[in-house]
């Protein structure tokens, strides 16, 4: 990239890291509340603005998710207020405010099939229930965005219309969510689809932050958020060593990989030694899950190019 989008991209562009949610969503293994805490931490000393830390997802189907509402109560309310939980109905939203949280990412799937799938319900029906989502986030004096799952291929109906993800990003009904989360569930978008889309999104709703929420299936993971930032999203989403994917979305794969998007962006909080700090935490984490490391950023870091300056020592 070249130009003041380059300087934005190194400077202004915010890292979600979401491995305490999409990260651990096809483990096998429930990491201890006190583990996840000290991960929360982590990643807050370290510099990462915002972390999406949990699910409200019914813990028999997604087990990895069962104590959200521990570690929501094991937070401090500073925590909490960079920390954002999944939420798919009004009654998590209520259920999410009672532990304390304050950000919720309400989200469904722009296909009928997967939000069926993902959720128990059509996609119609989840965006009908989004005021009501709305009105209890903003009694609790807190922010709800509008995620889009699905919103370049569906598993079960394949490509999605473009038209119909700007539709639904722009109904009333959405009206009080400050960022729209544009997601590629599959990881199967390609770099103009992913720019043609958030550029779209970005003129029909300037006052919102775009989120774009990429996986790394087909290698094009900070490819695809590099052309997000480049069509206007101001939020990228990544989790620790490229793990994650959706229990519900057969050939989801990781998201793309935290480590990879920050040695990409490169934002003015982060150096070489808090980027170690964030690849070793990284290691770890996996390490624990028996998990493999898919990030990129970290194989590099690991190599014996000694006079490079991001290579750990």
């Amino acid at each position: 990239m070249a130009g003041p989008t380059s300087d934005r991209a190194r400077t202004d562009v915010i890292l979600r890291d979401v491995t305490l949610r999409d990260g651990l969503q096809l483990t096998d293994k429930l990491l201890p509340t006190e583990r996840k805490v000290e991960i929360v931490r982590a990643l807050l000393a370290a510099g990462v603005p915002e972390l999406e830390i949990g699910s409200l997802a019914r813990a028999d189907l997604v087990p990895p998710m069962a104590n959200t509402l521990d570690l929501v109560a094991a937070l401090t309310e500073e925590e909490l207020d960079r920390c954002w939980i999944w939420v798919a109905t009004p009654r998590h939203v209520e259920k999410a405010i009672a532990a304390g949280a304050r950000r919720f990412q309400y989200c469904f799937s722009v296909s009928d099939a997967h939000n069926r799938a993902n959720i128990g319900r059509d996609t119609e029906d989840s965006l009908a229930a989004m005021p009501a989502a709305i009105e209890r986030a903003h009694a609790a004096g807190g922010s709800i965005q509008l995620c889009l799952a699905t919103s370049f291929t569906c598993p079960f109906d394949g490509p999605v219309d473009p038209d119909r993800v700007v539709e639904i990003a722009c109904d009333p009904r959405t009206d009080g969510a400050v960022d729209i989360v544009v997601a590629d569930t599959l990881g199967q978008a390609v770099p103009g689809q992913v720019s043609s889309l958030v550029a779209r999104l970005a003129a029909e709703s300037p006052d919102r932050r775009i989120v774009y929420h990429g996986h790394d299936t087909w290698g094009l993971g900070v490819a695809d958020s590099l052309a997000a930032i480049e069509a206007g999203a101001t939020v990228v989403d990544g989790a620790l060593a490229g793990l994650g994917g959706c229990p519900f979305a057969p050939g989801a794969s990781g998201n793309t990989a935290s480590e990879d998007l920050l040695f990409a962006t490169r934002p003015s909080w982060l150096d070489p030694e808090i980027f170690g700090a964030l690849v070793r935490l990284g290691e770890d984490i996996v390490a624990e899950l028996d998990e493999p490391n898919r990030s990129r950023a970290r194989q590099g870091a690991r190599s014996e190019a000694e006079a490079f300056a991001w290579v750990l020592r």
